[in-house]
């Protein structure tokens, strides 16, 4: 079988390879031009590309230089770089890059000039027309026209350039022999038409008996002519140029349009410099110097030439259609030859492949049987394992989800112990300082007890990934001194050294501060649990000043990490081998888990006790928008403290005056601990009323509060469940709502914010924190309450507020105005036509606006009546029917009771 393989491989790579085809050796030829500004250039590119295309193993690369001799030097030594087989150059200037051109030469690359020179002979050939023999028939043309005297002008091309220094000296060798020609000024151009305008305009200005105008090259020419053309001598004054092209702006065209009398033809030279090029790649000796003819076109021969050239573009053009067309056929043979191969590949291979299958079917068919008995013993015991993990999966759901819930449950009668140690904390009865310690002591020990249940829904939530960082910008050392200040008494007590130092008080970075202080609190009591009497504990807090990051350092002299532990002391349910105290395990993982959130790094070393290093980035660069809050520092007031002086504050039930009007409050919450708790707590300043979820929909309703508080996890609804009901009811959607919940997550705090909740507090919660919030809520009501008084005509049905009670306002405000004419629209037709009670009614629009509801219509009717004074002609007993009033004296009584004039005074005023 092996030996069938190899030769079944063999077959299939001599195919492959059989498919390749033939490289033949290629040569590159790199030319530098010039540039290609004119059109005798473009056609120059133009004819090489068209006689390199009839020689498949050339490759022509053209570099333009844009008319700079820094450009083209840069263009040569790239095709230097490149090692081109043959440099063309075509010279800008013939003084600054002969060096470059000999440097190529001398390193063994062929070169040939084209149309300009260079100085030296450090070349392999030059191809281009005689410039000097191009003046000389520039001259003898105009000699031959006639015998009398005629005055010139020459327009020479750029300086330095080997064309225009000869054909000046060609021109000015006949005109210098001829007595009958007088080159009145020569103009230096760069070969284009606008560097020679203003000064042939000057010339011109000063010399108006001229003849004849002798141009170096058709561009400068035509800018001649728009210049005679300009002073109306085009007529009078004849033009000479030079390159001849054909096409609609080549000067065989002036001549035929008489712009120009004649022009000298120059050769580009492009298709005999690839012909001369393939000549030197192929070893054929050619000669040193290869000159193109040139002859004179004016009126006798423009029209044959001009036919001569378009017969040649196209026969050009043709040859480039047939050789695109040979191209396609070679490349749809290349193509089909490939095919052809690889199929006859592919029937071979599979000829070699049906054997090689017959020949492995025998032995497939003798170890079938034995995967199929295999197979069977496979799947049973996956089965088996599956059902298996699924039990296990719904056993472990089951517990964690017991024990996330036990958790949960801790935290209400941790809030109920934290709270009432508060209240001894401000009981200014206690005098003995050592209850106090012993409070302060129950009190920091809940707090603790608090975090590591914290600490134990971490661990689920960071299993789940369902942490969001919240950073906000915070000074480091004024956060680490509030948790450092918690452990100072545990330090104390025995005798540890224990200490905070920074080099920056002021440095503020962005952290979570909730995640920060649970990596503190790990840290800590880490090195507190394992650090023996008398020790020492340091928190060193180092600003880098040349770096982007912050150092804290959290030294110990306890009895350290075994070496080999160290590498797993982050893992959770780790524990070091010399650990024989009571530790869940989870601490240090969920730390390193909170720092790498926040793209830090946590380091460990043990030697002579333990340090771990915290390594935090400074700014917020590193942070995305999502994971950063703007929140001021807080003051953390976790720890009490219980040698201070307290006020008394007693939160007992307390005696009040039965005419004095307070705000009411609706408690929902079924823990009957809690509730008493803050009942005791609220019933000094409010009006307390109490349900334990199962009416406590109907008790908001029947009460209308000023305040609800409400748990979330109730008997009979939830907390969201009876939020929403509330807010989505016209008779109680204006009280504001405080949930309450051990539910510390973003999707909880959502969904109460979605079901309308105005705030949203978590247990263990600071009473002092519930106090303020309801202080709070009262007093924007009230804020709400003044604009609603004080907007009574702008809150009406045409405007559109989005909220229920402007709503309210707006349809109270319409049924009023509708009656208003009727002195026996009453609050009962109002609530009837809202469609609740009386009482509901007064009560809701007492609450909105702080009046009675009947003191509202009273208000409304006695302002239209104001307004009816001000703008109408109508009497007095008139506004009043106009207005409900029942008689004209109840309307002027209630008029002088609210505006302090009576109706007929107000008017007079």
């Amino acid at each position: 079988m092996i030996n069938v393989k190899r030769y079944l491989f063999c077959i299939v790579f001599v195919f492959f390879f059989s498919c390749s085809n033939k490289q033949e050796k290629t040569y590159k030829i790199g030319f530098s031009q010039t540039g290609i500004n004119d059109e005798w250039r473009k056609s120059m590119n133009q004819a090489m590309k068209i006689q390199a295309a009839f020689y498949p193993e050339i490759e022509l690369k053209i570099l333009e230089g844009q008319d700079d001799i820094d450009d083209q030097i840069k263009d040569i030594e790239a095709l230097i770089a490149e090692n081109v087989d043959i440099l063309i150059v075509s010279p800008v200037q013939a003084a600054p890059i002969t060096p470059i051109v000999e440097r190529a030469f001398k390193k063994g690359i062929q070169v040939l000039i084209v149309d300009r020179k260079i100085n030296g002979e450090n070349y392999t050939a030059y191809l281009g027309a005689d410039n000097y023999q191009v003046g000389t028939n520039a001259a003898n043309y105009l000699a031959s026209l006639s015998t009398e005297s005629k005055r010139i002008i020459e327009i020479k091309g750029l300086l330095g350039s080997s064309p225009a220094s000869e054909r000046s000296s060609g021109f000015n060798n006949i005109i210098t022999n001829t007595p009958n020609l007088n080159i009145v000024k020569r103009i230096q151009g760069n070969w284009e038409s606008y560097s020679i305008k203003d000064s042939l305009s000057r010339v011109l200005d000063t010399n108006k008996n001229i003849d004849y105008i002798f141009a170096h090259n058709d561009r400068m020419a035509l800018g001649a002519w728009e210049v005679l053309k300009e002073k109306g001598l085009e007529k009078s004054i004849k033009i000479v140029g030079v390159d001849g092209l054909n096409g609609p702006n080549g000067g065989i065209k002036h001549v035929q349009d008489q712009v120009f009398m004649a022009t000298i033809l120059y050769p580009t030279g492009g298709e005999e410099a690839i012909k001369l090029a393939v000549k030197i790649l192929n070893g054929e000796k050619v000669a040193k110097r290869n000159i193109l003819e040139t002859t004179v076109i004016d009126s006798r021969n423009a029209d044959i030439l001009k036919n001569q050239f378009d017969k040649i573009t196209q026969q050009q053009n043709d040859i480039e259609k047939q050789q695109d067309k040979i191209q396609l056929q070679e490349k749809i043979y290349f193509t089909q030859n490939n095919r052809l191969k690889i199929l006859l590949g592919l029937l071979i291979t599979s000829l070699l492949l049906a054997a090689y299958s017959i020949y492995s079917a025998n032995s497939i068919r003798k170890k079938k049987r034995e995967l199929e008995i295999r197979n069977n013993k496979i799947t049973i015991q996956r089965n088996q394992i599956e059902k298996f993990a699924e039990e296990v999966k719904i056993s472990n759901d089951a517990k964690v989800n017991f024990f996330t819930g036990l958790s949960h449950e801790f935290k209400t009668p941790i809030t109920l112990i934290l709270s009432s140690i508060e209240s001894l904390s401000e009981n200014n009865s206690i005098k003995d300082n050592k209850l106090i310690r012993e409070v302060g002591l129950i009190y920091n020990n809940s707090k603790r007890l608090l975090r590591l249940i914290n600490q134990l829904l971490d661990f689920r939530k960071i299993e789940d990934r369902k942490f969001v960082l919240k950073a906000s910008e915070t000074n480091l050392y004024e956060f680490s001194t509030r948790i450092f200040e918690d452990f100072k008494r545990e330090a104390q007590k025995r005798n540890l050294d224990f200490s905070i130092k920074t080099n920056d008080e002021n440095l503020k970075i962005f952290i979570d501060r909730n995640l920060m202080d649970k990596v503190y609190f790990n840290l800590l009591s880490n090195a507190f649990k394992f650090t023996p009497d008398n020790g020492s504990i340091h928190i060193n807090i180092v600003n880098e000043a040349n770096s982007n990051f912050v150092k804290i350092h959290f030294k110990d002299s306890g009895i350290g990490i075994p070496k080999k532990d160290l590498q797993n002391i982050f893992q959770a349910f780790f524990q070091a081998s010399n650990n024989n105290k009571a530790s869940s395990g989870i601490g240090l993982h969920l730390s390193k888990e909170f720092v790498e959130m926040h793209k830090g790094t946590i380091d460990v070393s043990s030697k002579h006790g333990t340090e771990f290093i915290l390594t935090l980035y400074k700014g917020n660069a590193h942070l995305s928008l999502d994971e950063i809050i703007y929140e001021p520092d807080l003051v953390d007031n976790s720890v009490l403290n219980f040698n201070s002086d307290f006020e008394e504050n007693e939160f007992v039930e307390v005696g009040v005056e039965d005419d004095k009007e307070r705000y009411s409050i609706l408690i929902i919450e079924d823990n009957s601990d809690l509730i008493k708790y803050l009942r005791n707590k609220l019933i000094g300043e409010y009006d307390v009323h109490l349900s334990d979820g199962s009416d406590g929909i109907e008790k908001a309703f029947e009460i209308v509060p000023d305040i609800i508080i409400c748990d979330i996890n109730l008997s009979d609804k939830t907390g969201f469940e009876i939020c929403e009901i509330l807010k989505k009811d016209l008779r109680a959607s204006h009280i504001p709502v405080i949930m309450l919940t051990a539910l510390n997550n973003k999707e909880s705090y959502i969904k109460g914010l979605e079901s309308g909740a105005d705030l949203y507090l978590t247990k263990p919660f600071s009473f002092a924190v519930l106090n303020q919030s309801v202080k709070t809520l009262i007093y924007n009501r009230e804020k709400l309450r003044y604009y609603f008084i004080n907007n009574i005509h702008k809150i009406n049905t045409d405007q559109s507020f989005g909220s229920i009670e402007q709503d309210f306002l707006s349809k109270i405000n319409q049924i009023i105005s509708d009656n208003l004419d009727n002195s026996k629209f009453s609050v009962e037709n109002l609530a009837s036509a809202l469609n609740i009670s009386r009482v509901q009614l007064y009560r809701k629009t007492k609450a909105i606006l702080g009046v009675s509801i009947s003191d509202y219509i009273q208000n409304i009717r006695l302002d239209k009546a104001k307004t009816l004074l001000q703008e109408t002609q109508l009497t007095i007993s008139e506004i009043a029917y106009a207005t409900g009033f029942s008689s004209p004296n109840y309307f002027s009584t209630s008029f002088k009771n609210k505006f302090g004039n009576s109706p007929k005074e107000y008017r007079g005023s």
